[in-house]
């Protein structure tokens, strides 16, 4: 019996139902990527994510990417890491017009 719960508990997390919990941490792969203060903020040296998305005008794209930006990254690296408005050397272009437009965003991520 108590390997059936264990196992459902692990299937859960698996399945993502524990998902916010764990995303509430750091997961330790920041590490990977060289760090220097910006400020009073920790940053990535030279590592960038991207974000994109579309949208009927361009602040809709510009939000989306945002929100895929801000998304991945505290998936990857949780969520003190996923601040797009504490990132750095932020880049956004856009195109598009007459209700499509698209977004591409890319920063390096920081955290307080």
């Amino acid at each position: 019996m108590r390997q059936a719960v264990v196992g459902a508990a692990a299937l859960a997390l698996m399945l993502g139902m524990g998902a916010g919990a764990v995303q509430a941490q750091d997961t330790g792969l920041d590490a990977l990527h060289s760090k220097v203060r910006v400020g009073g903020k920790l940053c990535m040296a030279d590592h960038f994510h991207d974000g994109s998305g579309s949208g009927s005008t361009r602040a809709a794209a510009e939000r989306a990417a945002i929100r895929a930006w801000i998304d991945f990254t505290a998936w990857e690296y949780g969520r003190r890491w996923g601040s797009f408005g504490a990132s750095v050397s932020k880049r956004v272009s856009c195109s598009g017009g007459a209700g499509n437009y698209s977004c591409n965003v890319s920063s390096r991520p920081c955290r307080y």
